[in-house]
């Protein structure tokens, strides 16, 4: 199972980047979950220095921005 983590503190390009991370996740078939962090202290903690950021398994492959769902298919194949 994929675990997929947006940090952000719930801006609208936070919300685009979780809302796009489920759509490419559902549309490869992928096994996974999906958790929002908007605490700032376990954004820190988590290393994540600008927001929005998406982790994939604990690793940081985005952030600062809110990629398309098809970019995120791409991000996520190779995840």
């Amino acid at each position: 199972m994929v675990s997929l983590k947006v940090y952000g503190t719930g801006c609208a390009k936070c919300n685009r980047l979780e809302a796009n991370a489920d759509a490419a996740a559902r549309a490869l078939g992928l096994d996974y979950t999906l958790e929002k962090i908007t605490d700032r202290a376990a954004i820190t903690d988590a290393g994540i220095l600008i927001t929005p950021a998406l982790t994939v398994d604990g690793v940081v492959k985005v952030s600062g921005k809110a990629p398309s769902a098809e970019e995120l298919q791409g991000v996520l194949k190779t995840a």
